[in-house]
């Protein structure tokens, strides 16, 4: 007896690995028999998933697939006395269907709530791993209409481990946790993580220094160069000075030494 054809597939899905299967074997389903090799996982918190295996054999020696009958050539017509051709009718026109699109409903007060509370669980499991005992609580800033926020406070006992030097634990934490968030719920989530009012002693840290260095650039006629900064903190510079008459401000150079330049105005 010779041996069964096997095939194995790797998809996302069962269903999607039964189909690309029978696709290449060119078999319909009850021609083959399946065996799931691996069921696949989601992952932790939707990140580092496997994907779905299965291995398809087929039944039996008999089971080809369905041969592809081949037209027999049409006989040659038998030479005849050129006749006027009639005048060509107009082809028909082709119907034009128009699909109307989905309307894009804005997202319920629901949603967001859901939003929200999957920050929560996602930052609190976080901490969990990282062994780091504090308590989470988030909510939902529309303050900045173009920019809305899901705003995370974090707070506990010695969390200075979770700021870092010049908050790279933190913004690592929060990039982290808007990636997690943003997969779940299949669109980017702006997510900002506060721990012990950090971000609310740096943000106003950085308002006061600059508006003390757009009036140093003014007193001086010369220009100024503040420390490098991530986009977060320059942010807040641009707009504590853009309603300034006086000065402008302009972010040079390269990530991770990008600045903000306080320019006078002549």
């Amino acid at each position: 007896m010779s041996e069964k054809a096997t095939l194995e597939v790797i998809a996302p899905t069962v269903e999607e690995a039964l189909s690309k299967g029978l696709a290449e074997l060119g078999l319909p389903a009850e021609a083959v028999s399946m065996e799931v090799l691996d069921a696949g996982s989601k992952g932790f918190l939707g990140l580092g998933g496997r994907q779905v295996r299965i291995r398809l054999t087929v039944k039996g020696p008999d089971v080809e697939p369905a041969p592809v009958k081949k037209e027999k050539p049409a006989p040659r017509p038998q030479a005849a006395k050129p006749q006027p051709r009639p005048a060509p009718k107009p082809a028909p026109r082709p119907e034009v269907r128009v699909e109307a699109k989905p309307e894009v409903k804005p997202k319920s007060p629901a949603d967001q709530d859901s939003a929200v509370k999957l920050t929560e669980e996602t930052l609190s499991t976080l901490l969990e791993k990282m062994k780091v005992k504090a308590s989470v609580s988030a909510q939902r800033d529309d303050s900045d209409s173009d920019r809305p926020v899901i705003r995370v406070d974090v707070r506990g006992d010695d969390l200075g481990v979770l700021i870092g030097r010049r908050a790279e634990t933190l913004n690592a934490l929060q990039y982290v946790t808007s990636l997690i968030v943003g997969k779940q719920l299949e669109q980017w989530v702006q997510v900002m993580v506060d721990v012990e009012g950090y971000r609310s002693r740096r943000e106003r840290q950085l308002r006061q220094m600059a508006r003390r260095m757009a009036d140093q650039a003014v007193r001086s006629g010369r220009q100024q160069t503040l420390e490098p900064m991530p986009a977060a903190e320059r942010r807040i510079i641009h707009l504590e000075l853009r309603n300034n008459p006086q000065v402008e401000t302009q972010s040079i150079g390269e990530e991770p030494t990008r600045k903000v330049t306080i320019i006078p105005k002549l």
